[in-house]
């Protein structure tokens, strides 16, 4: 294996995405500065958000301080944003970029990922989760990925992202891009942890030239707080904590890390790129410290092992309730496989 530094990328095509990144899910306009400027001085250059984080104006403004100020260059930077359900039609993803641009700041992405295959109706910028009249969530039957990513192409092509790719796809829906694109997807972001390794599905991935990112690699407990915000329904929603893991407490241990630091480092070493979310800047700069140690070959086995296939997914799944209940009727709806 090549050995890992904070100057890691996984590349696809033209894109080189730094393997740590911050994720700013559930990060509020008025944490983001501090959050930033703790990751950009730690060392971090890779950043996730999405329009429906409602956080892209901010994070722009912070942006725009810093590389105002000469601290970075936006070159250094890999800003990341992702098209809202809401406009997962062909003729929409222009506006919805164009509006993320406007709001970050910026004049491109680094990548721009769809970030889910089941489409919404759009009834606006502001209706992130269209509802109806009973409020029942308002899906768009139609959605046609194909079609669809031929609108995320037209983004490379007009210089408003210099990659493109997809979240929450299954590989089946990844197969069906492969087979049908002219620029192909340079990133799939997927949940990812040591409960779900989905090892088939990376794999595959890698095999295609496809690069895979981690999202909620510690479990996301603030999952259920996101959905309650909203008024969308949480009942049965699965919650799972790897930072409690006693096997990778006790790694930690063994290597006088945190047992966060210990999942990060098991995935980077495991081939994908990782965007742990944190505000708190002692937690934001501990997540980057994880290029001074190295599993031994016993204990990525041992992490290896804890992989529970689909009964590690949270984020929908066999048995799913709430809002991934609601998502079953939507035919691109993507778990399981």
């Amino acid at each position: 294996m090549t050995k890992l530094d904070s100057k890691s990328v996984l590349t696809s095509g033209v894109m080189k995405m730094p393997v740590v990144g911050l994720g700013t899910w559930q990060s509020t306009p008025e944490e983001i500065d501090t959050a930033l400027n703790a990751a950009i001085d730690a060392g971090y250059r890779h950043i996730d958000t999405a329009f429906v984080y409602q956080n892209e104006s901010a994070i722009g403004t912070t942006l725009k301080k810093l590389l105002d100020s000469g601290k970075i260059t936006r070159e250094e930077l890999f800003i990341v944003t992702k098209l809202p359900g809401t406009g997962n039609r062909r003729e929409d993803v222009e506006l919805f970029l164009k509006k993320s641009l406007e709001a970050l700041q910026l004049d491109y992405v680094d990548l721009y990922l769809v970030h889910s295959p089941v489409g919404m109706v759009n009834k606006g910028f502001d209706q992130l989760f269209p509802m109806g009249e009973k409020g029942e969530i308002l899906f768009d039957m139609n959605t046609d990925l194909l079609e669809l990513w031929k609108g995320m192409e037209a983004q490379v092509d007009a210089g408003r992202a210099k990659s493109i790719g997809i979240s929450n796809f299954n590989q089946n829906q990844v197969k069906r891009i492969l087979d049908s694109c002219r620029i192909p997807p340079a990133n799939l972001q997927v949940e990812l942890h040591i409960y779900l390794q989905q090892k088939e599905f990376v794999s595959f991935c890698k095999q295609n030239g496809v690069t895979v990112c981690a999202y909620s690699p510690f479990g996301s407990p603030g999952q259920k707080a996101f959905f309650e915000k909203r008024g969308i329904p949480t009942e049965g929603i699965r919650l799972l904590f790897p930072l409690e893991d006693p096997v990778v407490k006790e790694i930690a241990e063994k290597h006088n890390k945190q047992p966060s630091q210990v999942l990060l480092r098991y995935m980077i070493e495991y081939g994908v790129a990782v965007i742990p979310k944190s505000t708190n800047p002692d937690r934001i700069k501990q997540n980057f410290d994880v290029f001074d140690f190295e599993l031994t070959k016993e204990e990525f086995e041992k992490i290896s092992a804890l992989d529970r296939g689909e009964d590690g997914r949270m984020f929908g799944g066999r048995g799913s309730q709430g809002f991934f209940n609601l998502m079953e009727s939507h035919p691109e709806y993507p778990f399981p496989k």
